[in-house]
């Protein structure tokens, strides 16, 4: 069973099809990894998303809601475009136009500023914690020799960073202290620059975990790849 921290600070990026990045800045991230982890037995993960979620449910809301007010123009302008009076055929065609509308309102409600409108910061909270879990098990975060990984996930759609560490290393650490590694990278995530508020994050990490697991002299394996996992 493993822990998790979760921010709800916002990352203002606007993202939608994720964030490209340069092998420069990919490089960046994988240096801030490996400089973090030389004085540490621990292993940081950092990881970059788009989405945590597909958040179907704004989407089906944009569809009924633009769907409803094609309908309601269409019956309370009924004088404007049946001059010639109601006939069962017309029937159809207001069943075709609010099908249409729900068609494109369900089009609407996958783009990135519409999810966010239709969706509570609770939901997108479960949303991010969900996806940085199953991260967490499908990168081996755990699969160290003393269970000291820890996940630094930055979820762009949803403006959160999560950072999740394995059990083992909760009770040496108060949750306060793991705080600090989120707040490393408000500034810069404020400001749109992703790559420097992850690489902050890192190095407060990699002091922090310093503390509670230092390394020791030639028993200080790279247990996992220090480059950047990112994903849809």
């Amino acid at each position: 069973m493993v822990e998790e921290v979760i921010s709800e600070e916002e990352v203002p990026v606007e993202t939608g099809e994720g964030l490209p990045l340069t092998a420069d800045e990919r490089e960046r991230i994988r240096l801030a990894v490996h400089a973090a982890e030389q004085h540490t037995n621990a292993e940081i993960v950092p990881m970059i998303v788009s989405r945590s979620g597909l958040y179907r449910d704004a989407q089906h809301r944009a569809g009924i809601i633009l769907a409803v007010a094609a309908l309601t123009i269409l019956l309370t302008t009924e004088i404007l475009w049946l001059p010639w009076g109601w006939h069962a055929s017309n029937a159809v065609w207001l069943v075709l136009a609010t099908i249409l509308a729900y068609g494109v309102g369900v089009w609407l409600g996958s783009l990135v500023p519409i999810v966010r409108l239709f969706t509570s910061t609770d939901r997108m909270h479960q949303k991010v914690r969900l996806r940085a879990e199953r991260a967490f098990a499908q990168h081996a975060v755990s699969q160290t020799r003393e269970r000291t990984g820890v996940l630094i996930m930055v979820s762009l759609l949803e403006h959160q960073i999560y950072v999740l560490p394995d059990q083992p290393l909760f009770p040496r650490v108060p949750m306060e202290r793991w705080s600090l590694v989120v707040e490393a990278a408000v500034g810069r995530l404020k400001v749109g620059d992703v790559v420097g508020g992850l690489c902050r994050s890192i190095r407060t990490c990699g002091v922090l975990l310093a503390e509670v697991c230092p390394g020791r002299p030639n028993d200080n394996p790279d247990e996992l790849p220090n480059e950047l996992v990112q994903e849809p």
